[in-house]
């Protein structure tokens, strides 16, 4: 049987800066320290951790839910490629996006399931979201980049430009 992808609909945004690009760095560090705590949670108790009578004991912790979908960043001679895994997911439910040179691919995922049976009745809703972002490099022409949805794998696909894509210079190494 053959397997079909979707196209995926790029858009390009012209949005004001969230943030100036010298406090990146300065952001990531925040949000490692917050993971990090976050996931220092195992086992010690704290003021600000759960209590031992918490309404919802069997809920897994912060970290055993995935914020954001893994993904591979590679490069070729004529474009980089951004592969990310989303299981069990649309086309529909994903929206990739660039603007002021960040491309950003958004998800979300709903689920729900109901069972009725004779002796129990059984209603589970799941649902989350997700959001990755991604500096798109000077030497990508954002007017061709293409992203396409096939077995639970996103690639997004971001052509260089012309100037990018001319052959490399073998600069011979010397001995002194």
């Amino acid at each position: 049987m053959a397997e079909t992808s979707s196209k995926v609909p790029v858009k390009t945004e012209k949005a004001p800066a969230a943030m100036p690009p010298s406090l990146w760095p300065i952001e990531s560090l925040r949000r490692a320290v917050d993971r990090l705590f976050e996931d220092f949670d195992g086992g010690w108790r704290t003021p600000f951790s759960r209590s031992f009578f918490d309404l919802e004991p069997f809920r897994l912790p912060a970290a055993a839910w995935p914020t954001a979908p893994a993904a591979d960043v590679t490069e070729t001679d004529k474009a980089y490629e951004i592969t990310a895994e989303l299981p069990g997911m649309d086309e529909k439910n994903i929206e990739v996006k660039l603007a002021n040179d960040v491309l950003t691919i958004k998800g979300e995922k709903r689920e729900e399931k109901e069972e009725k049976k004779k002796d129990y009745y059984l209603h589970e809703r799941s649902f989350g979201s997700f959001q990755r972002a991604f500096r798109v490099p000077e030497s990508v022409d954002t007017d061709k980049i293409d992203a396409s949805f096939k077995n639970g794998v996103l690639t997004v696909t971001l052509p260089k430009t012309a100037e990018a894509q001319k052959a490399e210079k073998k600069i011979a190494v010397k001995a002194a």
